[in-house]
Parts: structure tokens; sequence; C-alpha cells
């Protein structure tokens, strides 16, 4: 699936597991994404909130019904300029 649909979309709300990360703790963690910045995500983990850097990880999405894989360094806008920025 073209995965550029999903870059220029609001990703807060949406569940989201850790593909790959250079930190090997992160790797398939999976939680709700409950606020994002230019560089991380906020995300609820059972009970806890963690916060990870979107340049250090590839996520993977469910978009409509498919599993979507994206690299965290495309992800680097501020969520109101991703939809003009993003690629």
């Amino acid at each position: 699936m073209d995965n550029n649909r999903i870059v220029k979309d609001e990703l807060v709300g949406r569940n989201v597991t850790i593909k790959e990360c250079t930190d090997p703790n992160w790797i398939n963690i999976s939680g709700k994404i409950i606020d994002e910045t230019r560089n991380t995500f906020l995300i609820q983990i059972g009970n806890q909130q963690k916060r990870i850097a979107k340049n250090i990880a590839i996520f993977e999405f469910e978009y409509d019904r498919k599993k979507t894989v994206v690299e965290g360094s495309r992800l680097l806008y501020r969520p109101e300029d991703r939809i003009k920025k993003a690629r």
C-alpha cells in the first residue's frame, strides 16, 4: 500500500506498533498515540504513557484495514505542517 496517505493524515488516536527501533526495548511495543509533537509521539501503553522519538523507529499503523509501515523520519513535522510538507 502507498503509505503517503497515512503520512498526511491525523495520527493521534491511532493504534501503533513499533516494528524497529534503535532502542531494542521498544521493539514490538503497541499502544495508542495520545499526543504528537514535531519530533515525538506520546503513546498510551496499558496504564502508562511513554514518549518516543519519531526518528529512531519504524512504526506500523492499521490504516484502511491494512497494516501500513512508515519510517519515523517521514513523520518529522508538526502535525499541522505534515499535510503540506510530507512526500
